[in-house]
């Protein structure tokens, strides 16, 4: 049996504190996602850096990810969820200190694969930790904060590239990262753990006060109990990766990879880390770019912060759909303006215009939706195994996008213009994928949506 948890009681902790520490690790992720954007120009010109040197420097925090999430599962469920977040903290600070000192290329991927590796084991648990939190009515938006924190983390890189470019100081842009690694590191230390974790692992007092604490009253905490112990009862095994292949979660497991997949390959992280490179390309100054960066940034953070209003109130799956239509809409007609309107100028200026439209449908959609029902359709069982595996797909993903866009957008090959129309045509069959495969998971706490899986399969039983 795991070690409990040995954070403060819940009920001494406030559930803005409790939620808000608990999101904060998404910080870490949109940071360091973000500030290669600002980055890349100036080690660029430093290092002679060709189109397949940027690829592997932005790819490879997401190969360090990839390990991260692989180990995230275990992780997890031998340390629990607080711990592990703690941990991702820890490795982030080492590998952010290394990125900023970095005297060579090589070296700046190697450290860029710490940082992944600290980014992995985060990305794949602050999800699942805040689903485990949140009562059922607000779980949509409770986890929503994390895509909030993330989105907030690439404002924060945009605008720390913008303040630092007149001095070209990006060992100073990586070493930004510390400050909420650091933050987030002594929040952690007032948190409790998941309460689902804890009844797992024999703690239902400290799971009550927990579910009471994040709650805001006692109210429903003892029916919630009573079905969290149901849900143990049924397995008290270890969550082993090849339960995911059980014929009564693979189908759950599809959907998450679907999400995983589709909310990389939909392109936003090329715009992320390649847009102010974009707009450079396309005549913009330097500076000029990086502000254009800055405005993207503004635009992901105030929409993600409206699907906090409206997920549990909208439904998970309509989100989906509507961010699927106006990202089509705004790339097709990106990949048009730069085939036909002649003029750099106005296509710099159309393309940064489509570029915000593209990412209010993406941030309305797939940008915080994705990371809610992730952690949402799992068995409590196979939850941290399920994150691990849907978080190293989805790094995998982004490692693709990252070192492809560079090599498939050159002039030589498909060109920008040509890019937009590949990532269009993706998110018409993402459309297709989600109206027939994904479940709508809202106003159903955990334990419900796993009851009801169980009983569609016949799996009521100890598997």
């Amino acid at each position: 049996m795991a070690e409990v948890s040995s954070a403060p009681p819940a009920r001494h902790i406030g559930r803005t504190t409790l939620y808000f520490f608990g999101a904060l690790g998404g910080i870490l992720f949109g940071y360091d996602l973000g500030v290669i954007s600002g980055v890349l120009p100036f080690i660029r010109k430093l290092w002679g850096l060709s189109a397949l040197d940027q690829g592997i420097i932005t790819a490879s925090l997401s190969v360090g990810a990839i390990v991260g999430a692989l180990l995230s599962g275990r992780v997890n469920e031998r340390f629990g969820r607080r711990r592990t977040i703690m941990l991702a903290a820890v490795i982030v600070i080492i590998g952010t200190i290394a990125a900023s000192l970095s005297p060579s290329f090589f070296l700046l991927v190697v450290s860029r694969l710490v940082i992944g590796l600290g980014i992995g084991l985060s990305s794949s648990t602050v999800p699942t930790y805040l689903s485990e939190l949140a009562p059922a009515r607000l779980r949509g938006a409770m986890g929503s904060l994390n895509q909030i924190f993330i989105v907030l983390g690439i404002l924060i890189a945009f605008l720390t590239s913008y303040w630092l470019g007149p001095t070209a100081d990006w060992r100073l842009m990586f070493a930004g990262a510390i400050v909420p690694a650091v933050i987030l590191l002594l929040g952690l230390n007032i948190l409790p753990e998941s309460p689902r974790w804890l009844v797992k692992n024999g703690d239902e007092d400290a799971a009550r006060a927990v579910l009471v604490s994040a709650h805001g009253s006692d109210a429903d905490v003892e029916a919630e109990m009573q079905t969290i112990r149901e849900v143990v009862a049924l397995d008290r095994e270890k969550g082993r990766f090849r339960d995911l292949w059980q014929p009564w979660v693979r189908p759950m497991l599809i959907v998450a990879l679907l999400l995983a997949i589709g909310q990389q390959f939909s392109g936003v992280n090329a715009i992320n880390a390649y847009f102010p490179t974009m707009l450079i390309s396309l005549g913009f100054a330097t500076q000029a770019a990086l502000l254009s960066g800055v405005l993207l940034g503004v635009t992901k953070f105030l929409f993600t912060a409206w699907v906090v209003f409206v997920v549990d109130r909208w439904g998970r799956k309509p989100l989906l759909l509507i961010g699927n239509v106006i990202m089509v809409i705004t790339l097709g007609l990106a990949g048009w303006t730069v085939l036909s309107v002649t003029d750099k100028s106005t296509v710099g200026v159309l393309m940064l215009v489509l570029m915000v439209l593209y990412l209010v449908g993406y941030e309305l959609g797939w940008g915080a939706v994705v990371w809610v029902m992730m952690a949402e359709v799992f068995p409590l069982k196979a939850r941290a195994a399920g994150m691990g595996i849907a978080s190293v797909v989805l790094w995998a993903a982004t490692g693709i996008v990252s070192a492809v866009f560079p090599l498939i957008s050159a002039p030589g090959a498909l060109g920008i213009g040509g890019s937009m129309f590949v990532f269009a045509g993706i998110n018409i069959v993402l459309f297709v994928l989600t109206k027939w495969l994904v479940p709508e998971t809202k106003g159903r706490s955990l334990e419900q949506i796993e009851l009801d899986l169980r009983a569609r399969s016949g799996a009521t039983t100890k598997a």
